[in-house]
């Protein structure tokens, strides 16, 4: 079998996606390579928007630019913008929907936390609302390490599942509805509207999960580096996502040290021998995917110009690391 390019030109080019999901294990680079991402996608796309999920939020200091909850243009910049949110705000603050009505609120409240997981998902149904209406040609989210992505994943369907029992009720249990209300100081009229926002979340929640599933409209992104508990991650997140439904077939493996044929630099070959295995391991596992190696840089990637010099890592393999040119080696000696 032939190999794939090991490049993320697969992704650019593939106009219909509407969501791009980058992630893996801490501290791989995972913000820098969907700011990268983002970069070589606003070239191609009419806007592009990049959402930090990660309750760290690396963004701001990727870009030298502060980004809230609100998409803000990247200096730099016209169609190209960024935004951090937390998706596990409160369940109190979801109530807010009902603003001007206590007894709803209150109602709502007390039902979200019956429901394990609603009041995350409800979060992330909210964002996917938001998102929903900004009509940006492609979306990356720069998410929080694999164990907090796989639950931001499963949440369409924990929310779909969860609003589509609770709405269920309604039909089954005709007064119940009204007698809840009037137990909180809600009206029947404060219930038709409670089940109005809740049918119209579902509704944004159902389409968002249909493209979830669909590989025309969403992939995900494995970033790791060539070390043992980085891949254990990575096999591990591109198996449950096969679980979801979610196209994977990207891999971006960070750090790699590519020593010049004439280098002299005995740490440099000695992590190359050892990142050999694994990135041998690499090919035999995801020999049907796009994998992209990228080499060790020699300092931090931080600021607009630093993410695009960057970014040309991610569509050009690159032949050798800048860590341990040989140009680098002669400086240092």
């Amino acid at each position: 079998m032939e190999a794939l390019e090991g490049s993320l030109r697969n992704i650019i080019e593939q106009e219909t996606l509407k969501w791009i999901f980058v992630g893996g294990k801490g501290g791989v680079g995972k913000t820098t390579t969907s700011s990268s991402l983002a970069v070589q996608l606003a070239a191609t796309r009419q806007s592009v928007l990049i959402i930090s999920t990660d309750p760290a939020h690396n963004l701001s200091d990727a870009f030298g630019q502060k980004f809230e909850s609100t998409p803000t243009l990247v200096k730099g910049f016209d169609n190209l913008y960024a935004m951090e949110i937390d998706p596990t705000v409160e369940t109190e603050n979801h109530a807010a929907m009902f603003s001007g009505d206590e007894g709803l609120q209150s109602m709502f409240t007390d039902m979200a936390s019956s429901l394990p997981g609603i009041d995350e998902a409800m979060s992330f149904g909210e964002l996917m609302k938001q998102v929903q209406t900004m009509q940006f040609s492609t979306i990356v989210f720069d998410t929080a390490p694999t164990g907090h992505t796989l639950r931001l994943l499963n949440f369409p369907t924990i929310l779909e599942k969860g609003l589509g029992k609770l709405l269920s009720l309604k039909n089954r249990f005709s007064g119940l509805f009204s007698q809840l209300g009037s137990m909180f100081g809600a009206g029947e009229s404060t219930e038709e509207a409670m089940l109005s926002k809740l049918e119209a979340t579902k509704a944004v929640i159902e389409q968002v999960n249909q493209q979830f599933q669909d590989p025309e409209k969403t992939t995900f992104v494995c970033v790791c580096i060539p070390e043992f508990l980085s891949l254990y991650e990575t096999e591990r997140l591109v198996q449950e996502l096969s679980k979801f439904g979610i196209d994977v077939h990207n891999v971006v493996v960070n750090q790699v040290v590519l020593p010049d044929a004439g280098s002299t630099c005995r740490m440099c070959l000695a992590r190359h021998r050892m990142q050999k295995k694994y990135l041998d391991q690499i090919e035999d596992l995801y020999e049907d995917f796009h994998v992209v190696k990228v080499p060790l840089m020699e300092g931090e990637v931080q600021g607009v110009e630093s993410i695009k010099r960057f970014s040309r890592n991610l569509i050009v393999p690159a032949t050798s690391s800048m860590a341990c040119s040989t140009e680098n080696n002669n400086n240092a000696q």
